[in-house]
């Protein structure tokens, strides 16, 4: 009857693995199980070179791995039981060994002294692994992080932006019309009904989008997503276009500036009624002060300047990182405003037409 026994084996060589630091867990245990019960593994050099397979990934790991293998092999094999020595009959106390006098008596067989053989286990090198010793960090400062608005505020700024035209269904009933019309009939007869008044503001979103910009497009999104879903605007009177540093003879449809159109077509869907807000560091962002930058936003602001002049600039960058940069040349040209709270509010005050009484100006 063979004593190999392959899954015995493999749980004893997965415990003493585990115990050496082989990162070793349930799947790798099955994993092994299954590819013995499929026919591999039928003896002790086929199991050990499955193992190797599967549990070692690197040569490291295949040195290690001998030295346990041949461990185990040894610790599972039967020692053979010593036989007793034969032991002689006891003569009764009757009976007498009788010795021929003629003969001397032979000398007694010398005794064999037999030495037990120990098998060696034999030696190899194993990896060496240094302790995993932590790190104490010392550095008890807080993250420090800039959240200029949040989305809360900028749903509850939007329903500021209304501009209420009586153009809608004819359902509302109006009480004073009604009883006018009574007494000057003297009498009752129908009801006086009024349009329904519906938001008929207008408004453009242009964002700088990219380079300085990245770290803001959380707050850029959450602006437009508020703007058309979460606003009394009707999505369809709400255009989000894109533009990068500065808004040239294109801006894009999508994020990913991939879709262009003229300035000029998008242009001509505004009118006097139109609320432009523009989202842009311009330039704060990295203190650039660059004439190139300046001259263009200059010709774009004045192109807008024909169509509409509801138009607000909202910088996500503090007032304090506008000074010697671009930004602070253009928020002399047009109401330039920082994106929080006050800020948005302030801004939303300007495109609906209703105009602060001092004109923000942090360098005036």
């Amino acid at each position: 009857m063979s004593s190999f026994k392959p899954q015995d084996l493999i749980t004893r060589a997965f415990i003493r693995l585990r115990q050496s630091g082989f990162q070793l867990g349930v799947g790798e245990l099955l994993a092994a199980r299954q590819a013995v019960e499929g026919g591999f593994g039928e003896n002790e050099e086929a199991l050990a070179e499955t193992l190797k397979i599967l549990w070692c990934h690197s040569p490291s790991e295949q040195s290690q791995f001998d030295p346990i293998w041949e461990s185990l092999l040894i610790s599972s094999t039967p020692k053979q039981s010593k036989k007793p020595p034969p032991v002689e009959p006891k003569l009764e106390p009757d009976q007498e060994r009788v010795e021929e006098p003629h003969k001397p008596s032979s000398p007694p067989p010398p005794q064999q002294t037999v030495t037990e053989i120990k098998s060696k286990p034999e030696l190899a090198s194993l990896p060496i692994r240094a302790p995993f010793t932590p790190v104490e960090n010392e550095d008890t400062s807080t993250l420090q992080t800039y959240y200029p608005i949040s989305r809360r505020s900028m749903v509850y700024s939007w329903r500021y932006l209304r501009r209420p035209v009586a153009d809608g269904p004819l359902d509302v009933l109006d009480v004073d019309a009604t009883i006018e019309q009574a007494t000057r009939q003297g009498f009752y007869l129908t009801p006086v009904y009024r349009r329904r008044e519906q938001n008929n503001a207008h408004l453009l979103l242009l964002l700088d989008q990219n380079g300085s910009m990245t770290p803001f497009h959380r707050f850029t999104r959450d602006l437009v997503e508020t703007a058309i879903y979460e606003s009394c605007l009707q999505p369809d009177k709400v255009s989000v276009f894109y533009f990068h540093n500065v808004p040239a003879a294109s801006v894009y449809k999508d994020l990913y500036l991939t879709e262009p159109i003229a300035l000029q077509t998008v242009l001509e869907t505004c009118d006097n009624q139109t609320s432009i807000l523009i989202v842009s560091d311009g330039g704060a962002a990295r203190g650039y002060r660059k004439l190139e930058r300046i001259r263009a936003t200059t010709s774009f602001l004045f192109q807008l300047k024909r169509y509409t002049s509801l138009i607000a600039w909202l910088n996500p960058m503090p007032e304090e990182r506008w000074i010697g940069s671009s930004a602070e040349i253009i928020a002399n040209l047009v109401p330039m405003y920082q994106m929080d709270n006050n800020g948005l509010s302030n801004a939303i005050d300007i495109v609906r037409g209703q105009p602060l009484q001092h004109l923000h100006s942090p360098f005036s």
